[in-house]
C-alpha cells in the first residue's frame, strides 16, 4: 500500500502527530498530504517532507490538549503559499529540527517502506534525570494498557462475528 501511494500519488508531506491525542491513548497517528496524479510509468513522489510533532511532545485529551497554536510551526514550515519553497529546520547542527526532507528512494529502501520515520532523540529515553514523575508514568502505563485491552476486545468481537 505504501509503495503504491509513493508510485501513484505525489505524497509530499507527513505530519507525525503526538500519541494519544485522539480517542485512545498510545495510538500513533499521522496526517498525510498527497496530490493525485494521472497514470504514469514514472514514480510520482520524488521527496517527502516530514514534520515530527510526536517526539518529546506530550499532549493529553483532557489536561493538556493540542491546540491550533501547537500547529503554527508546522503550518509555517509546510508553506501552503508555495510548498516547493520549503526549508528544513533539521540539520547536523540542529538535530532536534522537526522539519526534514527525505527522498522517495530513502523511504523505499526502508523495511516494508515504513513511513514511521524519526530522527529526533527521545529525551525521555536518554535523560534519566528528567523522567516524568512516577504518577505521570503510572497514568501513561494505565492508559496504554487500557488501550491494549480495548483493542483486544475489539479484535475478539470481530473474530466472534466471523
Amino acid at each position: 500500500m505504501r509503495k503504491k501511494l509513493l508510485e501513484t500519488t505525489d505524497l509530499h508531506t507527513i505530519l507525525r502527530l503526538p500519541t494519544g491525542i485522539f480517542y485512545k491513548p498510545g495510538v500513533k497517528a499521522n496526517v498525510i498530504f498527497f496530490d493525485k496524479r494521472p497514470a504514469s510509468p514514472d514514480r510520482q513522489t520524488k521527496e517527502v517532507w516530514i514534520y515530527d510533532l510526536r517526539t518529546n511532545v506530550h499532549f493529553t485529551l483532557k489536561q493538556h490538549p493540542m491546540t491550533d497554536a501547537d500547529l503554527q510551526d508546522f503550518i509555517t514550515c509546510y508553506n501552503p503559499q508555495n510548498r516547493h519553497d520549503r526549508h528544513e529546520t533539521w540539520s547536523e547542527e540542529n538535530p532536534d529540527g522537526r522539519w526534514r526532507r527525505f527522498s522517495a528512494g530513502e523511504i523505499l529502501e526502508r523495511d516494508k517502506t515504513s513511513l514511521d520515520i524519526f530522527w529526533i532523540k527521545d529525551k525521555s529515553l536518554a535523560d534519566l534525570d528528567n523522567l516524568p514523575s512516577p504518577d505521570e508514568l503510572a497514568v501513561d502505563i494505565i492508559e496504554n494498557l487500557q488501550s491494549a485491552v480495548e483493542s483486544f476486545q475489539e479484535l475478539q468481537a470481530q473474530i466472534g462475528r466471523l
